[in-house]
């Protein structure tokens, strides 16, 4: 691991839409994802000013943060 990796323990994820098959339209994703993530599945479109700084364990296996729902307010 880098310096520069060692340093950084959050990632930023955005909004995105993803094309849904059985509607067969683009539809806001149910979660956030990485730049890279999102430039990397061709059926996905990153949604401009929804960045989010989000520690990098919490993203799942498919590289994707979702946010839980509390008791505690809105989700974003």
């Amino acid at each position: 691991m880098t310096d520069m990796h060692a340093r950084h323990d959050t990632v930023t994820v955005h909004s995105f839409l993803a094309f849904d098959f059985e509607r067969r339209e683009m539809r806001v994703a149910n979660g956030k994802a990485t730049r890279e993530t999102i430039g990397a599945w061709g059926h996905a479109q990153l949604v401009p000013g929804t960045a989010e700084d989000v520690p990098c364990d919490a993203l799942d296996g498919e590289g994707l943060f979702r946010r839980q729902a509390t008791g505690w307010g809105e989700l974003n």
